[in-house]
């Protein structure tokens, strides 16, 4: 039976999905991406916003519409929190929630049962893939972050034993892949028996080759300058994504943020002098209950002055079961969008002048896609965007010098 996997959210999505793509080759199911051809489609939703949501319902409908025939099973967060709504959705045969994905293969295996003597090509699935492989360290969180559903939909830190990351990567590695993501909910909260983070990227480092490791994102609070030092080893990546949310102190004490601006900002300064080409990128939650004009022009001012590489902005979406959920003085839709789009401006100007800092300089480059006109498409190391027109470059490394 021929299976059609996509992700939606977050890059812990996605390395779960990932996993998922090769323990059901591994159980005889043939993975591909063509959703026409496909017997299976496996949603991986969000639910962290209502647009995610609704993201997830509108997909869900798109495929049936392209391919009726392909039975719709719905994995992930949404899928934990609201099943019933996206069982009534045409075509949607499974829905498994958070808390029975361990046995996820084992009710595919019982709701599709399919020849068990089929042994499926890796490079099929590879194809199914991205060049960069993402591997999961740890999920669930213990915070209590005002506006977060993600406690109650992955309710336990769980963090995945070292002695099964290695493998993991060196299997990847032993496929071709050039690049992991380690990737969680709370990737600085990892903990097995005494081993933390840095003695994780440690052993890492000691027992694989692969040339490039990233981290999917950290906490202010997480870093350390010896968490720091490893970084003087170029396979990890100066890219370091920590979540802003505010740059109101006020709004931060609202949203129950564990970290003061002076942590986050004095977490930067240190980033950077450690880590002199790092990009640092965030995400910035605007509009949340209480926000008034005042103190959102503090938080623009913050990111300003702080020179992100990238801004992800995110509208406040009140989640059911959140403490602001129920917060007085909600603003205004319009407020909201307004706001919004100051601060999408805000990031591509703030991304302009990232890139102008690298203008005439060398960096590497995995390479990943090619377009139509012939050009490649990669990202340095520190995450920048380019393109170059060659020969076949795809998953190489190469240095470029960025024009």
């Amino acid at each position: 039976m021929k299976i059609a996997l996509e992700t939606l959210g977050c890059k812990l999505n996605q390395a779960e999905t990932e996993k998922l793509s090769w323990d059901l080759a591994a159980s005889g199911y043939e993975v591909i991406s063509s959703i026409e051809q496909a017997d299976i489609f496996i949603l991986n939703t969000c639910t962290v916003t209502n647009t995610a949501d609704a993201k997830s319902r509108q997909r869900l409908r798109n495929v049936h519409k392209i391919n009726p025939a392909a039975s719709l099973v719905v994995i992930g967060c949404y899928a934990e929190r609201n099943p019933d709504i996206l069982k009534d959705i045409p075509g949607v045969r499974l829905v498994v929630p958070q808390k029975n994905k361990a046995q996820l293969v084992s009710q595919i295996e019982e709701y599709f049962p399919h020849d068990d003597n089929f042994k499926i090509s890796t490079h099929n699935i590879l194809a199914s893939l991205r060049t960069r492989a993402f591997i999961k360290i740890q999920e669930g969180c213990l915070g209590a972050c005002a506006y977060c559903i993600v406690p109650r939909v992955r309710q336990r830190e769980i963090s995945v034993p070292y002695s099964q990351i290695i493998p993991q990567i060196q299997h990847r590695e032993s496929l071709g892949y050039k690049e992991i993501v380690l990737t969680g909910t709370r990737v600085g909260g990892y903990s097995d028996n005494g081993i933390g983070l840095k003695k994780l990227l440690s052993l890492i480092l000691e027992n694989t080759r692969i040339p490039r490791i990233r981290l999917s994102s950290l906490q202010p609070q997480e870093l350390s300058p010896e968490l720091l030092s490893l970084w003087k080893n170029p396979r990890l990546l100066p890219h370091f994504h920590m979540a802003l949310q505010s740059g109101c102190d006020l709004t931060l004490h609202m949203m129950r943020r564990q970290y003061s601006l002076i942590k986050y900002i004095d977490t930067v300064q240190m980033i950077r002098k450690v880590v002199p080409a790092a990009a640092i990128s965030t995400d910035i939650i605007v509009g949340f209950p209480g926000e008034d004009d005042a103190m959102f022009e503090e938080s623009f001012h913050t990111c300003e002055q702080i020179r992100f590489a990238r801004i992800h902005v995110f509208p406040f979406s009140a989640r059911p079961g959140t403490a602001a959920a129920t917060l007085p003085l909600p603003v205004q839709d319009i407020t909201k969008q307004e706001r919004s789009r100051r601060m999408l401006d805000l990031g591509e100007k703030s991304l302009a002048l990232f890139r102008e800092l690298f203008h005439d300089q060398e960096r590497m480059v995995l390479w990943e896609n090619q377009d139509k006109q012939g050009y490649w498409s990669g990202w340095t190391d520190n995450y920048i965007p380019v393109k170059i027109k060659g020969k076949d470059l795809f998953n190489t490394i190469s240095l470029v010098k960025i024009e």
